[in-house]
This record gives structure tokens, C-alpha cells and sequence, in this order.
């Protein structure tokens, strides 16, 4: 038997060569690493940069509402009516009628 010829893709060790192992491939793996990359940014971009807090707007109706409903409460509070447990609850109550009254409003959800 005769030794087997070697071709010209042959690398220094011996072995064929393997597509993979071409420069185009491996550009091809980078691209692939940076678009999975990117993906992932654009998923988590509200984890990696959080957006500004909504702001309330100046003519919520529900706003309104529990400004006037909490500087009641705070009056009531400062002149020994109510204590503090009772302002909580209050307010509590005050922004549930308020939006029960005027809807969610354009502020941030509840916390």
C-alpha cells in the first residue's frame, strides 16, 4: 500500500483542515456573538437603564382629589382629631375613593 497523498488543505499537524476553522467562519461566530449580545441588551434594557418615573399630571382628576382629601386629613391630624395609625388609614381610603370617583388617573400605579 502506498502512503495516502496529502492535500493541499492539509494543516501543519496532518490533519485535514476544517471548514470551522476558516477566518470567514469565525467572523461569522463573532457576528453571531454580538447579535445575541445586542439581543440581550434589548431585552433587559429597561433592567440595565430604568426609565424616568411617570410623572402625575398637573390636571389628574384622581390627583386633585387626593390632594384635597390628604390636606384634610393632615388638618385633622395636626389638631389632635386623628392619630397617626388613623391618618394612614385614612389616606388609604381617600385614594381608593379617588379613583374609585375619577378612575386610574395618569399617575404611576400604586406602590
Amino acid at each position: 500500500m502506498s502512503p495516502p497523498a496529502e492535500s493541499s488543505s492539509d494543516s501543519p499537524s496532518g490533519r485535514p483542515e476544517s471548514p470551522l476553522d476558516r477566518p470567514a467562519a469565525r467572523a461569522v461566530a463573532f457576528l453571531v456573538f454580538l447579535g445575541a449580545a445586542g439581543l440581550l441588551g434589548w431585552i433587559h434594557r429597561d433592567d440595565l437603564f430604568p426609565p424616568e418615573p411617570a410623572a402625575v399630571a398637573a390636571d389628574d382628576p384622581v390627583a386633585v382629589c387626593f390632594a384635597a382629601r390628604g390636606a384634610d386629613i393632615d388638618r385633622m391630624q395636626t389638631e389632635g382629631t386623628i392619630g397617626a395609625e388613623q391618618a394612614k388609614l385614612f389616606k388609604a381610603r381617600a385614594e381608593a375613593l379617588c379613583q374609585d370617583q375619577f378612575g386610574r388617573g395618569s399617575g404611576p400605579p400604586p406602590q
